[in-house]
């Protein structure tokens, strides 16, 4: 993949992971409602909840998006993407700031759900399911990533708008809690949530993503037996 935030350290894409978060917004959680306290999940997360976006679904800016057959539309999911730049393990949180390397801009897309007791493999890991970029913003040109507005846009419209602020756990208590149980290596990258109502796109749309400081990452969705040689990366180096 092309995407800088591999470059940033040259390492292989076999060498390095994305993890996404959920239910980490304020909205996304109370929109469960009471469902939180009954079975499967009888009371709200005491620790991160934490996905895989394989390398199947990472993307580069303007790369096409495929619709998958049988469905009609993808939630567009902006969110922040966080590079490790060391590895992180048991670190606290007034410590971890100092593993971030930097951030880009992710689309977290996936087929509509809403459950969260299983992983949702099949609704987030389709091919393309991930872009990314279409830059890297050094951890030092952002002085508050804690209150950056990310805007989601279908066809030039506004749809979305929310803020890193409303975070259930803010990155430094992300970070710190999910290396208790396990070491981010460097060069992953992290995606601290998405919020509740993500907008839908369908095919013939084109999704953008924008965050504060950071820019502006578009692709288009396209249906299936359109023209997709280069709408998924998987694989790339």
């Amino acid at each position: 993949m092309r995407n800088s935030w591999l470059n940033l350290y040259g390492k292989p894409a076999a060498q390095v992971a994305v993890y996404g978060t959920a239910l980490n917004f304020r909205s996304a959680l109370a929109a469960l409602g009471e469902a939180v306290n009954a079975p499967p999940y009888q009371a709200p997360p005491h620790a991160p909840i934490l996905y895989l976006k394989p390398r199947n679904t990472w993307l580069e800016a303007g790369a096409p998006v495929v619709l998958p057959a049988g469905h009609e539309a993808v939630a567009v999911g902006p969110t922040l993407g966080v590079v490790i730049g060391q590895p992180a393990t048991r670190v606290s949180a007034s410590a971890a700031m100092g593993h971030v390397a930097g951030y880009t801009i992710v689309n977290d897309l996936a087929l509509p759900h809403s459950s969260y007791f299983r992983p949702a493999i099949q609704q987030q890991c389709r091919d393309g399911f991930c872009p990314i970029g279409p830059s890297l913003i050094e951890a030092t040109a952002i002085a508050h990533p804690g209150a950056l507005e990310l805007r989601a846009y279908i066809n030039g419209e506004l749809r979305l708008t929310c803020s890193t602020a409303e975070l259930i756990r803010p990155l430094p208590q992300l970070i710190a809690d999910i290396s208790e149980f396990m070491t981010l290596q460097r060069g992953d990258l992290l995606l601290v949530g998405l919020p509740a109502k993500l907008p839908l796109a369908r095919a013939g749309d084109r999704m953008a993503v924008e965050i504060e400081g950071l820019g502006r990452l578009e692709n288009p969705l396209l249906a299936v037996g359109a023209d997709s040689d280069t709408a998924a990366m998987g694989g790339a180096p």
